[in-house]
């Protein structure tokens, strides 16, 4: 492309698993008819920090540093964001996530970052928000704190207000706003956009409330919340959840999607039809609701918690496709670079999907010093075709691709059989998975064991 696209719009909708999207049937019709659409793009990683330094810097967890037990990124890397500073953008990042702003170094680059929550009034009882905050262990503690009690809400209780309400049309204008009054001053704009509506407790309303009928329903559905976001099964051994509950949990996620996809769909299309804007929609990771033995994020390489929808709308391009070869929505890094003219060594995924590798790293999470050492592993997975591989425990396992949304158990590969090495072909591509499974490796061990 021989010009700079205007505007560069990055729209994240946390936690969104690829079948909550194809199961919601949601109204998107611009987004069907005018994106290249990845129907098997996988997260280089399982929760918010590692998964969107992944998409800020175009490396997979072990490069960039950023896991559940270091907490923050590299910070000599450099960011999607300063890297388009640098040729003129103005930089946003308009964000109802906590995790991408400083605390993890994640603002790096950005102009501006605009925290939602802290523009917009809250519309929920203290009642509502009581039972919403009870379930997050950072918070619960702050409940019955002064400042609580004194209607003074701390930045975790004030931030907590994206649990309680939807927020998309108030990010959706901010961005707007954005756009207009620096196309006013003939300046680009690159606005990094993270939505919550998603995320844990998955909006199913304006405002939080139960989806059960009846009042033991709803508790036995409270009772799961407080069990999902608190992973006890990690402390326990225990699954607490039947499949029932977590299949209502995972409803609460295909609903949240369906009544802000509309919403979605209108403001892509307003950024980019018939605009020289590059506009991308997707996930950074999604949720695991059961699969695996597995529930929520953190650490897990479930199909689930790794699948994410992926949409690219390049500038003053209309084009409806389906790209069906695996890769993995870290390149979007590289594909906003090339876009815009800029050396990179990753592949572009507009023109390059063939050569981007979907491989999923997760990191044990230190539950309250309590998780047991069943769940203390690191783990490795890479695609390989229709074929998943995943290394964990100093061991090899094998899953076949998801079918009709219902994800394969893996089974431990017998023998000493390096699948790198006996199942994938391509001589280049052997080396550089290799190579990644190596750092990795050396990565994991300077990690902490307890």
């Amino acid at each position: 492309m021989n010009s700079l696209p205007d505007n560069i719009i990055v729209i994240i909708a946390d936690s969104l698993r690829y079948d909550s999207v194809e199961l919601a049937n949601s109204p998107t019709p611009y987004l069907s008819k005018n994106s290249i659409k990845f129907t098997e793009a996988r997260s280089a990683g399982c929760w918010t920090l590692p998964a969107t330094a992944s998409l800020f810097t175009g490396l997979s967890p072990h490069q960039h540093g950023a896991t559940t037990q270091t907490r923050k990124i590299d910070q000599h890397i450099p960011t999607l964001a300063e890297k388009l500073k640098a040729i003129g953008y103005s930089t946003h990042q308009i964000t109802a996530n906590v995790v991408t702003t400083d605390i993890f170094g994640l603002h790096r680059g950005f102009d501006e970052i605009i925290k939602i929550w802290t523009i917009v009034e809250p519309k929920f009882k203290k009642f509502q928000q009581a039972l919403v905050l009870f379930g997050k262990p950072r918070l619960r503690k702050k409940l019955m704190s002064k400042d609580f009690l004194m209607d003074k809400m701390s930045e975790d209780l004030n931030a907590a207000k994206t649990w309680m309400q939807q927020m998309v049309t108030d990010s959706f204008n901010k961005a707007r706003e954005i756009v207009d009054q620096n196309q006013l001053k003939n300046k680009r704009s690159f606005v990094f956009i993270n939505l919550m509506e998603t995320h844990f407790p998955y909006h199913v309303s304006p405002v939080f409330k139960f989806s059960a009928p009846g009042f033991f329903d709803k508790f036995a559905e409270a009772r799961s919340l407080f069990h999902l976001v608190n992973q006890t099964f990690l402390k326990t051994g225990k699954q607490h959840l039947s499949n029932k509950k977590l299949n209502r949990i995972k409803n609460r996620q295909i609903t949240s999607w369906h009544i802000i996809a509309q919403k979605v769909d209108d403001f892509i299309e307003e950024m980019h039809h018939q605009k020289n804007n590059f506009v991308s929609f997707g996930s950074d990771h999604g949720d695991a609701f059961g699969e695996q033995d597995w529930i929520y994020h953190f650490s897990n390489v479930t199909d689930a918690g790794n699948k994410v929808p992926l949409y690219i709308l390049p500038p003053n391009n209309n084009v409806s496709k389906a790209v069906q070869t695996s890769v993995s929505n870290k390149n979007l890094f590289h594909t906003i670079l090339k876009c815009c003219n800029q050396p990179t060594e990753g592949p572009s995924l507009i023109n390059e999907a063939e050569y981007s590798e979907a491989i999923m790293q997760s990191y044990w999470y230190n539950n309250k010093n309590r998780t047991l050492d069943q769940f203390k592993h690191n783990q490795f997975c890479f695609l390989n075709g229709e074929d998943r591989y995943r290394f964990c425990d100093e061991k090899w396992f094998h899953a076949p691709k998801m079918n009709n949304y219902v994800e394969a158990r893996f089974k431990q590969i017998n023998g000493n059989i390096n699948p790198i090495q006996q199942f994938v072909l391509d001589k280049q591509r052997k080396t550089m998975l290799q190579k990644s499974f190596t750092e990795f490796s050396t990565f994991s061990k300077r990690l902490p064991k307890e």
